[in-house]
């Protein structure tokens, strides 16, 4: 354990403007990182964080400051960051040495600048990864003894709390619950699930949130106008997208990129640069690929990968980018916002395709390109494994829809296998083309019975009503609470058991006729009554009132037809 810490590491965004700026490196002196350079130094600079900040400012503002505060999140969005900014808040003074706690520190007292530069000597922090065992945490229970030296409150900041061990957690416990009135606990972790619920327990808990894309392109665009450094936007963008919604790893991939720009000459740091430097695909490239598969254009897709693999992108990569056009497609088509970083041609295209692709196109080939990427990653030869999953996209993007399909077979007609898919379509089988549905909902049910599925049938004649009955699909109407949830599942099963494969049978709360059972009493009550008005019956009864009528044969109203 150390009483003072040097930067290890980033974890948020410094607006530019806000960030005091060092002399340029020159001679021996070693370049700062933009991860350092732009760290936070007020919680207005942090970016992305506003529920946590307002929380703060406002305990802060009415006294109400807890002992121990949790900050967990993803890599680089600002946990040991703001334990820090919340270290300095609870220990500034003020430019005139008589301020007191506050959510936008000074930065020019004593205390703010010690925090800043690491060496003051009642904020300490400890690395839970090299600091793990009891003894350590036996240290900070000695030391919360005595008041602080030079500050308001003794604060102990623990990064990366869900290393310390079992027993380690447990003897910090006690303190942690009842510690004295000037001493704070903060912790960073990245893997809560970890740390016990004893300890959990006992902290205010804030979960920080990954950045939105749009937000660290932003960002990233006035870190490249305070380094004096040229950026296209789509660059940026680039860069806020392999960031995954950490400000550090974005920082330090500019970082390279600019580096990389330097080298490369003219110092622009653009978007083929940064795919070049990444491995990642041009979305130009991907979305043209993703058009040969759905032309069902087997060679022109396998040349357009051979092009992707010499320019040295990877297979997965490649897959990647092809999931990430489905995905945008799919959303598009459900009418989600586009993506900020999408550029015009790119929506263009999305717009397009989204209205001409069924969602069940669009789930087949998310669930292909899904498998196709496992395979990739699995695979001895990525190339390979890549061309085949690509040609199983080609094949199933020329298919037709099995809906469509059923509905075919079921009018008569011949089904025609594209020639674009690399298929010879055979002549259309005699006993598939002249394939037949049951003509109804009853002669249905008794197909089902016919087929050995007698419990089934026997529930949809009592049970269910009929709403619509357009063959292969099927939607019914639960007329009683159903007792079995699975029931629905074990009904398709059943029908494509003894029907064949394509039926979709649904439930539905939309008006329907009554249950077969009940047509068929009501039926019977009609042909009773009738029965019962005919003059030979009725006269038999009025000279018999005791009798009953046992039974009876054809159909009165049917005497005169």
């Amino acid at each position: 354990m150390s009483e003072a810490f040097e930067e290890p590491g980033f974890d948020m965004g410094l607006p530019p403007q806000a960030a005091p700026s060092p002399p340029a490196p020159s001679g021996g002196q070693a370049y700062r990182v933009l991860a350092r350079k732009y760290r936070p130094q007020k919680f207005s600079e942090l970016i992305g964080q506003d529920a946590m900040v307002q929380t703060l400012a406002n305990a802060i503002k009415r006294g109400r400051l807890a002992h121990a505060f949790l900050m967990t999140g993803v890599r680089g969005v600002g946990k040991t960051t703001t334990a820090r900014l919340i270290a300095k808040a609870l220990n500034c003074i003020g430019a005139d040495g008589k301020g007191g706690p506050t959510i936008d520190p000074c930065n020019v007292c004593e205390p703010c600048v010690a925090i800043a530069e690491g060496r003051h000597i009642d904020v300490v922090e400890m690395d839970a990864a090299s600091n793990t065992g009891v003894d350590d945490v036996r240290e900070i229970i000695e030391a919360v003894r005595y008041s602080a030296v030079s500050a308001r409150y003794k604060v102990y900041i623990i990064d990366e709390v869900h290393m310390l061990t079992k027993n380690a957690f447990n003897a910090l416990l006690k303190t942690l619950e009842e510690p004295p009135l000037h001493v704070k606990f903060l912790f960073a972790t990245t893997e809560i699930n970890k740390v016990p619920v004893t300890v959990l327990s006992r902290c205010q808990r804030f979960d920080l949130r990954r950045i939105p894309a749009d937000q660290l392109s932003a960002h990233f665009a006035n870190v490249v106008k305070a380094e004096e450094i040229e950026a296209e936007p789509e660059a940026l963008a680039l860069v806020a997208r392999a960031a995954e919604g950490s400000v550090r790893d974005g920082l330090s991939i500019l970082d390279q990129a600019i580096a990389h720009a330097d080298l490369d000459g003219g110092g622009r740091v653009t978007a083929n640069q940064l795919r070049a430097m990444l491995g990642l695909s041009d979305r130009g490239a991907i979305r043209r690929l993703a058009g040969l598969i759905l032309a069902a254009d087997g060679p022109a897709v396998l040349a357009a990968l051979a092009e992707q693999h010499v320019l040295g992108v990877d297979p997965l990569a490649v897959m990647g980018g092809l999931m990430d056009t489905v995905h945008a497609i799919t959303r598009a088509k459900v009418g989600a916002p586009f993506d900020p970083s999408q550029s015009t041609e790119e929506r263009e295209a999305i717009d397009g395709w989204s209205t001409d692709l069924s969602f069940i196109l669009l789930h087949r080939l998310w669930q292909m390109l899904l498998k196709g990427h496992q395979e990739v990653a699995r695979a001895a030869d990525p190339q390979m494994a890549a061309e085949m999953a690509l040609l199983r996209l080609v094949h199933a993007s020329s298919l037709p829809d099995p809906a469509e399909l059923a509905r075919t077979l079921a009018g008569g007609g011949a089904v025609v296998l594209p020639q674009s898919a690399g298929v010879v379509a055979a002549p259309p089988s005699p006993t598939m083309a002249s394939i037949t549905f049951p003509q109804d909902y009853p002669a249905l049910v008794d197909a089902l019975e016919g087929g050995g599925k007698f419990v089934i049938a026997d529930q949809l004649r009592r049970e269910f009503g009929l709403i619509s009955y357009e063959p292969p699909a099927l939607v019914l109407r639960p007329l009683k609470p159903q007792s079995d949830p699975q029931f629905v599942t074990k009904l398709n099963l059943a029908i494509r058991e003894v029907l064949g494969d394509g039926w979709r049978a649904e439930f539905s709360d939309a008006a329907s006729a009554p249950s077969l059972a009940d047509q068929a009493a009501n039926a019977e009550a009609e042909l009773r009554a009738a029965v019962m008005a005919t003059p030979l019956v009725s006269a038999a009864f009025e000279a018999f009132p005791e009798a009953e009528l046992v039974g009876y044969e054809g159909d009165p109203r049917k005497a005169h037809a």
